[in-house]
């Protein structure tokens, strides 16, 4: 076993222990108030798995065909009074009304929307599409590793952060695996070192792993880690307060981003972030303004919102990035919900985004604008925003999306 090993098999879920061991240095630094390597920019990039109905979620109100091909589930035209409304942006676009959180934003130019994006690949499958989405190679399955590995891997991290890139879910994230170290937490309250088969003998015998010294580069890996584990303990999740009066919805995702928020604010050389929210696999009954879909963007709207405040000036340095693997069928189905579609609706937000703005070109909703006669068309590809936000906020040179070539030119302008 080795240090690359154990850090992307073996990932870490923190926990509760005692603090025997003093800290590293880069986290001592950080006891101090001195974040790790100084300030830096930090990527939280969220997962809406099952594929989001970014057309209720990001409503064109200001096209009749919508509402033609949507008779039981869209969302209504904005409205003086009507709680039931879409919430107008732009005159043509509107948010879903369970996303008012989202407006205050909008209106300060903190939010900007990317529409009819998503991945130039065909397909309909769940898992094809999320795979090819994280790797960023759409249609190819034998890419090893996915692009915020890669873009870990182009950068060096002078200070070494065992907590450079995070994944608040408790399996380690496509989008993060690959030769760059990478953490999976499910919560810094539980203690976990999962390494496969060899997970018993660390578990029951780590602090001796280490102690015998048999290999040089693994004990000091496993001293670091360990003692990394036991500062950040230190901190007490449990006894966490946001700031700004933010409240985050008590729930598994409002619970990881308040453990982002809580890792941004250590100070610990975070610089990646990654968590997930599933269930918009809404086939049936998906309501439109209340109901199935409607209740989990509420949960959405209200755990990003809670993280945005509770950041506060710290978003100067922070954007957040979300996707979603493929969109939904522009008609509703005979069970009153959406089946798999194509192209889709991403947001990036942050104190520095250029927002109030819907970015890319809408292609239309008439039966002769739609893709396969069924779908949104695809006019944005989705690695032109991962890349503008790779190059643009965390200062990537070198390119990570192989078989692509990016180009600035393609970039919206969401990020100066």
């Amino acid at each position: 076993m080795n240090r690359r090993y154990f850090l992307k098999s073996g990932s870490i879920a923190l926990a509760s222990i005692g603090m025997s061991l003093s800290a590293p240095a880069f986290l001592e630094r950080a006891v101090m108030g001195q974040p790790v390597g100084g300030k830096r920019k930090t990527l939280i990039a969220i997962f809406q798995r099952g594929a989001v109905d970014g057309l209720n979620m990001v409503v064109p109100f200001g096209e009749s065909t919508y509402y033609d091909l949507r008779p039981s589930i869209a969302i209504p035209k904005p409205e003086s009074g009507n709680t039931d409304a879409a919430i107008n942006l732009d005159g043509f676009f509107g948010l879903h009304p369970a996303m008012s959180s989202f407006k205050p934003l909008w209106d300060s130019k903190r939010l900007a929307i990317i529409h009819a994006s998503g991945s130039p690949d065909n397909t309909r499958s769940h898992f094809d599409a999320q795979d090819y989405m994280e790797s960023a190679t759409p249609g190819v399955k034998s890419t090893s590793d996915g692009w915020l590995n890669r873009y870990l891997q182009s950068k060096q991290d002078p200070d070494r952060s065992l907590f450079r890139a995070v994944s608040m879910t408790r399996t380690m994230p496509r989008v993060l695996q690959g030769r760059a170290s990478a953490v999976a937490m499910a919560n810094l309250s539980d203690f976990a070192i999962r390494a496969g088969r060899s997970s018993a003998n660390i578990q029951g015998g780590f602090e001796a792993i280490y102690a015998k010294e048999v290999n040089d580069k693994l004990a000091g890996m496993g001293r670091e880690t360990f003692e990394a584990v036991n500062y950040l303990k230190k901190a007490n999740p449990a006894q966490y307060k946001p700031e700004n009066g933010a409240q985050y919805p008590r729930n598994p995702f409002g619970n990881s981003l308040l453990q982002i928020a809580q890792l941004i604010k250590a100070g610990v050389g975070l610089e990646v972030a990654f968590t997930d929210i599933g269930g918009w696999d809404t086939h049936v009954n998906q309501g439109n303004a209340r109901g199935q879909l409607a209740n989990l963007l509420q949960q959405f709207n209200s755990g990003v919102a809670a993280l945005y405040q509770d950041l506060g000036q710290r978003m100067d340095d922070v954007v957040v990035l979300t996707m979603s693997e493929f969109g939904r069928t522009v008609r509703e189905n005979g069970n009153r919900g959406t089946d798999h579609g194509h192209a889709n609706a991403m947001f990036v937000m942050g104190n520095n985004v250029r927002g109030g703005k819907v970015y890319g070109r809408w292609p239309g909703l008439k039966s002769d604008q739609l893709y396969e006669g069924r779908d949104l068309a695809l006019t944005t590809d989705f690695r032109d925003v991962f890349g503008e936000v790779a190059t643009r906020h965390l200062g990537a040179t070198k390119s990570i999306f192989p078989g692509y070539s990016l180009t600035q030119s393609n970039f919206k302008g969401f990020l100066g």
